[in-house]
């Protein structure tokens, strides 16, 4: 009984691992809640507007960084990294308490800067590590794995914001408490529980987190509509609000049922399930040994380049014209789009776009792994169905529709959302999992790339050309006309993504060919079983 036990041990200890990286997802959005205090430390610091968005730049410039995270991935193991990020957060988002609490005096903008990239720096260390673990524990199922991870870290901006308007009437330092404090812990329960376990071997353990994975999708779905509903209610005082918050930490806490359903599960299969491991036990042994022999028997071997869906060290990675198609191919960015069409107030367009990221990120990984196992379909076909949405949504904004604001809402948040769940598990299929962690970060700069180069250049740019000069200096343009043409380039640029794209998928059907007939092989083996 000794393996059963140990096989019983082992999925559950997988499961508990990835409820506590569901945790870790929901706390790390808060690089997207910088409006939330940024007028408290405008007031405080005495900044003008163009200080207070440096500021906002220093924050970005430290996911930029996550480069540094994806090296230690590949060195250090899984608590550390979720260590590091969350005494990095710590420090970060506590010394900005700090200042708006006024236990400190304001401390010079320089310093500022660097405690502000500091917090934006942590979260992309408990990203790594989340990510990285999870897509190795749970390889067979990567697209869930990743539409679940990613859908919970487009909530949290959300989950952040709605937990202190319901406990703190939005008090700007007790928001800052909440990033400095909430993270530090959640990872800190990570630590114990998180970490890679050997991934399913069998049909039947793979149909099982098929089906766990479910659960996961319907919880995540129950919170975003809970969370969306407590928005439209409007109700954010009193008794309402603490029964508020008491059932969102009862939602966030309930996926814990699932490991202990998986251990209670795995020990009532019986012996039969413990005998045939014992069987098939020295099978795979015999392989191990056959692969290291054929590898001693050509030492000298140069190594040669690996082909796709082989181990890539990042340089190999660099290498590879599908590297920088999968790079490229989605550098536009629309996040701008709200001021850009004049909005002053775009929390609407915010709270939108992230639950409309959600449900992108969510069906997309869902469905991405879905039609993969049914007909091999390359993930890469799923970002160009995004792109011509995408496209078609900055047409509408050319021609200035009506309601413009919410159809780009919903346009950037399920782009977005597609993008970010169905690039994680196509790194990891294309170019392995022993340098993923590096790869991921390199390959996620494009978005900050994507926003300096549209969002911040060119529409700068074309709207200079567009607008009016000032009798005070400067110059001005107001309608829709100002941004048409920036619409029409980003609209060109998405077309040519989906062409990237759908070169990339034709690149790699073969890949996907592969492992379809992987998934199908192992799915007959058990049912002939």
């Amino acid at each position: 009984m000794g393996i059963l036990r140990s096989s019983s041990s082992s999925s559950a200890l997988k499961w508990l691992g990835f409820v506590t990286a569901v945790w870790v997802q929901s706390i790390s959005g808060n690089n997207y809640t910088f409006s939330n205090y940024s007028g408290a430390l405008k007031s405080l610091m005495n900044l003008n507007q163009l200080q207070l968005n440096n500021l906002s730049v220093a924050k970005d410039v430290g996911k930029a960084f996550g480069i540094l995270a994806g090296l230690a991935s590949d060195r250090l193991s899984t608590p550390v990294i979720l260590l590091i990020g969350s005494l990095e957060g710590l420090l970060g988002y506590g010394v900005q308490w700090l200042v708006v609490s006024r236990t400190i005096t304001p401390l010079p903008y320089w310093q500022m800067c660097i405690f502000l990239c500091m917090g934006g720096n942590s979260t992309t260390w408990m990203n790594t590590a989340v990510l990285v673990t999870c897509i190795r524990n749970f390889r067979r199922n990567r697209g869930p794995v990743s539409g679940i991870l990613k859908g919970y870290v487009g909530l949290s901006t959300a989950i952040f914001t709605d937990l202190c308007t319901a406990l703190f009437s939005n008090d700007p330092a007790s928001f800052l408490v909440l990033l400095a404090v909430v993270p530090f812990a959640v990872c800190l329960t990570a630590v114990f529980f998180l970490r890679e376990i050997p991934p399913a071997s069998s049909a039947d353990e793979e149909s099982e987190e098929t089906r766990y994975f479910a659960v996961f999708n319907i919880l995540a779905v129950v919170v975003a509509v809970y969370l969306q509903s407590y928005d439209i209610i409007g109700i954010k005082t009193g008794v309402f609000s603490v029964a508020f918050a008491s059932v969102l930490l009862f939602l966030l806490f309930s996926p814990i049922a699932i490991p202990f359903h998986s251990f209670i599960r795995s020990l009532n299969r019986g012996e039969e399930q413990d005998v045939e491991g014992r069987i098939q036990e020295p099978l795979l042994r015999s392989a191990e040994k056959e692969e290291v022999v054929v590898e001693e028997e050509n030492p000298v071997e140069e190594r040669k380049r690996p082909a796709l869906g082989e181990e890539h060290t990042i340089m190999e990675a660099m290498l590879t014209v599908d590297f920088w198609v999968l790079f490229v191919s989605f550098l536009n960015n629309m996040g701008q789009i709200g001021l850009a069409l004049g909005y002053t107030d775009v929390s609407i367009f915010v709270s939108m776009t992230s639950i409309w990221g959600f449900f992108g990120r969510i069906l997309s990984g869902t469905l991405s792994e879905h039609f993969l196992k049914k007909a091999g379909t390359p993930r890469p076909l799923w970002n160009a169905a995004s792109q011509i949405l995408m496209a078609v949504g900055y047409l509408l904004m050319a021609l200035a529709v009506p309601n413009s604001l919410y159809i780009g809402s919903m346009v950037v948040g399920v782009c977005y959302g597609v993008r970010l769940a169905i690039t994680v598990p196509t790194a990891s299929e294309l170019f392995g999992l022993k340098y993923y962690g590096l790869i991921y970060n390199i390959l996620v700069l494009n978005l900050p790339l994507g926003s300096f180069l549209f969002s911040g250049l060119l529409a700068g740019f074309l709207y200079d050309a567009e607008a009016t000069p000032t009798p005070g200096g400067g110059n001005t343009c107001v309608g829709a006309h100002c941004y048409r043409l920036i619409f029409l380039v980003m609209a060109l640029a998405s077309i040519i993504g989906v062409g990237l794209d759908i070169l990339l998928a034709y690149r790699t059907k073969e890949i996907y060919a592969k492992i379809h007939a992987s998934k199908k092989a192992k799915s007959s083996g058990s049912d002939l079983s």
